[in-house]
């Protein structure tokens, strides 16, 4: 493995920093009822219509565990190469929200549920392994409303309860783009296992970024600042670099770093001090009393192995030895659990170099400019294999295929339809082809005579009048076969 061959450095006169990094991305569990109560997690009910007397802690009701949430995080883990600890212990972490109705929330400390794993990145200088330390359940809190009374701050408990993977990697990151795949890669896992959607539109996947600076080629870790809930990996960027320039900027000035919680502010693009950093004793943890410790049997770990589907990093190896596919490719095409499905399902009828340089190239443009995931994607696998196939038979050129794959994205219409209707068709006949050719040459004979005086660049300007006499039908492949025996 090349490790941390991409490091994040800063320099102030003579001195050089290094920049350490470590995530703590918190993902929601893919789930139609909470961590402890029946209640949905429906994204974007009205407030409060999703909240359980558990959900809002009235006095007496008791939490129950949610057996399928025990398996999602079970099943993440073993997604991460993660060790799955036998015994769990959910604990209450005590501190005050005005969102949090019970003045703890549920968590993991000592024991959680899943222990020590590994993310592979594939990043342009090699892969890079980043340590994962654990992973722990935990319900989430409600969510504080400020901007629709002037007065008051209004609390909205439907997000109260909703369980949550917390993912706490090791300080392996080391610069921006790490970040970016870490997190990337993280998501593609998850969705492929469908234990968390990855959407951070709708805060089903933040972090809490760690930050800290030590002088280049020194062991030791500087002090670290957590910046809370950060929301897209542009403002885990945005608020690294802001964070680990103001950390330089304090040490060169002679001043210590505080361990501190910060927020980060996406209009001024910077954090500022939240709360002192609290220690785990600060939050008084202890194991909660209406919960059992968490015990899983190895049947039960082994059927949950068993329902593991093909994840990323196999998929990827699978189409480089398969279907011949460069590292580059594979890793573009499997980054995505809904892209390989795509890939593979116009694979089955049709050219495999040909669909992928579609995929990667006009594909991935025309989504990219509706704004499209592919399962939404206005060109149907079907539809997508089938233009390939006219492109690889000779009935339509490279260049006629575009002009058809921008009717088809007009309401993925099918591809031999249009280029009936259209009369698109390869001028594929030799006798018709010759006719075109002689006629250009008959047309241009100073330029036949400069050609065969050496001027061979001139062949591509032949090529071009026949493609403009054919309407741009003509075969360029019988084209250039017959006007090269034709010149020479």
């Amino acid at each position: 493995m090349n490790k941390n061959k991409d490091q994040y450095l800063i320099t102030r006169g003579k001195n050089t920093y290094e920049v350490v990094i470590g995530l703590e991305v918190h993902a929601q569990v893919l789930s139609n009822s909470k961590l402890f109560s029946s209640s949905p997690t429906k994204f974007g009910a009205e407030p409060n219509t999703q909240v359980s007397l558990v959900d809002a802690a009235f006095p007496g009701m008791l939490p129950v565990i949610n057996e399928y949430c025990i398996k999602q995080a079970v099943k993440t883990g073993i997604g991460l190469k993660a060790k799955i600890n036998h015994r769990s212990i959910f604990d209450r972490k005590n501190y005050f929200y005005a969102d949090l109705p019970q003045g703890y929330q549920i968590s993991q400390y000592k024991h959680p549920i899943v222990g020590e794993g590994k993310v592979v990145l594939d990043m342009p200088y090699g892969q890079i392994e980043v340590g994962i330390e654990r992973l722990h359940l935990e319900q989430d809190a409600g969510k504080s409303i400020h901007d629709m009374d002037p007065e008051n701050t209004l609390v909205d408990l439907n997000r109260s309860g909703v369980a949550l993977m917390e993912i706490v990697s090791k300080p392996d990151l080391r610069s921006l783009d790490e970040v970016n795949a870490y997190v990337k890669k993280l998501r593609s896992i998850m969705r492929y296992l469908n234990t968390c959607d990855g959407n951070m539109q709708e805060g089903s996947l933040r972090a809490d970024v760690n930050v800290s600076v030590k002088k280049k080629d020194s062991k030791k870790l500087g002090t670290r600042c957590e910046i809370k809930n950060v929301n897209s990996i542009k403002f885990m960027q945005l608020a690294i670099d802001y964070e680990a320039n103001r950390q330089v900027d304090l040490i060169e000035e002679g001043k210590s770093i505080d361990q501190e919680t910060r927020l980060f502010d996406t209009k001024k693009n910077m954090t500022r001090s939240m709360r002192s950093k609290e220690d785990a004793h600060d939050y008084r943890y202890f194991p909660d009393p209406d919960l059992l410790p968490l015990d899983l049997q190895d049947d039960f770990i082994a059927k949950i192995k068993a329902e593991i589907p093909e994840l990323p990093d196999e998929k990827k190896k699978r189409f480089i030895d398969k279907f011949n596919l460069s590292p580059y490719e594979a890793n573009i095409i499997v980054s995505d659990k809904e892209t390989s499905e795509y890939f593979e399902q116009v694979i089955k009828n049709s050219d495999i170099k040909l669909a992928t340089n579609w995929i990667t190239g006009e594909l991935f443009a025309l989504l990219n400019e509706k704004d499209l995931e592919i399962n939404k994607s206005p060109i149907s696998a079907e539809n997508l294999s089938k233009l390939m196939n006219l492109i690889k038979d000779g009935t339509i050129s490279g260049k006629i295929a575009k002009s058809v794959f921008e009717l088809m994205a007009d309401g993925n219409k099918d591809p031999v339809t249009i280029v009936n209707e259209k009369g698109l068709k390869q001028q594929s006949d030799p006798k018709e082809l010759e006719k075109l050719i002689d006629k250009v040459i008959n047309d241009n004979p100073d330029k036949v005579k400069e050609y065969k005086s050496g001027k061979e660049k001139l062949f591509g300007f032949f090529v071009g009048q026949v493609m403009k006499v054919s309407g741009g039908k003509a075969n360029p492949q019988l084209v250039n076969e017959i006007l090269k025996k034709k010149l020479n």
